[in-house]
């Protein structure tokens, strides 16, 4: 019998920190994100406060969500601010014609949004319009929410019931300017955010970190022209300069965006393709990390991930522009991977959203449409699973001995993904078996410190299919993990199959 693989921690050798806002959210006026999933109206049974579904911000500070991105998305370059503020029964409609080209009323809009993000604890992150609106509009949509005297936007905004101003501390700068927020090329876009950027400016002591939009997966070109463009300037070294950011966007799926595949009905095979595709996610982080160490070698400028996720067809029977789909243990060790690989690169990446929170994609909860029932879904464990690595300290992870791997589309994949994290004087090691069938033992080789005592917890179910309903919404949770053993280097794991394990470390 051949030896364990063992993993080496040196708990005294702390690294880049994990910044609370890799485990943020995205919520977009698609589907039933925004209404009947966030926003139920202040006439509903369910109950609210101002329209907003309070068990559903109790579930999301239970894992202590750090940011919103609002209101997209496709959708943000639609939209225009001042069509949603004032009174509800006033505020004109619009055609939302990227998501089932229903019509928007606007009943929920800046101060709803506002109000969400203080329910939450969370912070705002707007996504201003720039494919189809002005410099005007969004910089005095800036004035609106964070300046406090007596200036135009901060009187209109008292008029409108809100006395003190908000704190917003990320401002996007478009969305998908390459694609449905305006079909512009590089240079093009590079122009307009410097443009814009020079107007969305800091009121007060609010001082707002700009993110330009990025590229599209693997479009490093994007990301060298947004890049350049500071650079010539002499900005790429200032942090106050027309934007801090650069965004990225990498949806996991299979197959081609005509047919994605089924959210639940999947065989072996589509499995392993998804985490093959889900771990592509490192070599497309790299390469955006490498053309901007290139310009940027200190690396003030940051990466934000601010949609990624698993995307499959819809739900049979439900409207094909809402994008409502199940999650499965499948999709909670997309996420699992994902995070190991954003704690790899917490010295570039300062912020990801989940593409979304509620009802959309790989949402953390669903919401049914005619009872109100609240399911929490298999990623929503993950989150939870890992809120010990907010702000925490990276801790680099060596692994000595054999990986087990599997080829998959003519690559060998590694199916095992590990990372780890110290705070104060506890350490917390998320494990990730993607083998299907078989489990995997894991010795944690724990330098440096002492460990004093240590529990762990497991997400699994007995097929990978398996997701959470209203009927059985404990059908995939967590629960505490038994197959911890003190072993002479530390500590022996068992991971069982197509399993997600995090052991939690006191240390002395």
């Amino acid at each position: 019998m051949s030896d364990p693989l063992v993993a080496v921690i040196d708990l005294d050798l702390p690294g880049a920190t994990i910044s609370r806002h890799l485990y943020g959210h995205f919520a977009e006026h698609l589907g039933r994100c925004i209404y009947g999933g966030f926003f139920v109206g202040e006439d509903s049974a369910i109950p609210n406060e101002g329209g907003i579904r309070l068990d559903v911000v109790d579930a999301l500070r239970a894992i202590r969500i750090p940011n919103l991105r609002w209101p997209g998305g496709c959708f943000a370059d639609d939209y225009h601010w001042r069509d949603g503020i004032g009174p509800r029964e006033s505020r004109p409609r619009m055609v939302n014609s990227h998501w089932g080209d229903v019509v928007e009323d606007n009943s929920f809009g800046t101060h709803e949004f506002m109000h969400l993000c203080e329910m939450l604890g969370a912070d705002a992150y707007v996504s201003g319009n720039i494919g189809s609106g002005t410099v005007r509009e969004m910089s005095e949509w800036v004035e609106y929410l964070t300046r406090d005297d007596d200036s135009p936007m901060a009187a209109l905004r008292r008029d409108n019931g809100r006395n003190e101003p908000w704190r917003v501390p990320f401002w996007g700068l478009g969305n998908e300017a390459w694609g449905c927020g305006g079909n512009m090329n590089a240079e093009h876009f590079a122009n307009l955010a410097r443009q814009y950027g020079t107007y969305v400016r800091d009121h007060g002591d609010n001082k707002v970190y700009r993110i330009a939009a990025g590229a599209n997966t693997d479009d490093y070109r994007w990301t060298e022209t947004l890049m350049k463009a500071l650079a010539h300037l002499g900005c790429a070294h200032d942090p106050r300069g027309f934007y801090q950011a650069l965004s990225l966007h990498y949806y996991t799926i299979n197959g081609e965006w005509a047919d994605k595949g089924d959210a639940t009905r999947f065989g072996l095979d589509d499995y392993y393709v998804t985490m093959k595709r889900a771990q592509r996610m490192r070599e497309v982080v790299r390469g955006h990390a490498n053309v901007m160490d290139s310009y940027d070698p200190l690396r003030r400028v940051g990466l934000v991930i601010d949609e990624w996720g698993t995307w499959w067809n819809v739900e049979h029977g439900t409207d094909p522009g809402f994008l409502y789909q199940q999650n499965t243990l499948r999709d909670a060790l997309v996420a699992s991977v994902h995070f190991d690989i954003f704690h790899d690169y917490a010295d570039r990446l300062v912020m990801a959203n989940i593409a979304q929170t509620v009802n959309v994609l790989q949402a953390m909860i669903l919401t049914d449409p005619d009872t109100g029932a609240l399911v929490l879904t298999p990623t929503y464990h993950v989150f939870r699973m890992n809120v010990g690595h907010h702000d925490a300290a990276a801790l680099q992870v060596r692994l000595k001995g054999q990986e087990r791997t599997r080829q998959v589309e003519g690559e060998e994949i590694p199916l095992l993904s590990v990372s780890a994290s110290i705070k104060d004087d506890t350490a917390l090691v998320s494990l990730s078996n993607l083998d299907a069938a078989e489990p995997q033992t894991l010795v944690l080789d724990l330098r440096g410190r002492e460990v004093a005592e240590f529990s762990a917890s497991v997400l699994t179910a007995g097929d990978l299919q398996e997701h959470n309903t209203p009927e059985r919404p404990d059908a995939v949770a967590p629960e505490a993990h038994d197959g911890v053993r003190a072993h002479p280097d530390g500590l022996a794991v068992i991971l069982p199959p197509h399993s997600y394990v995090t052991v939690s470390l006191r240390l002395a």
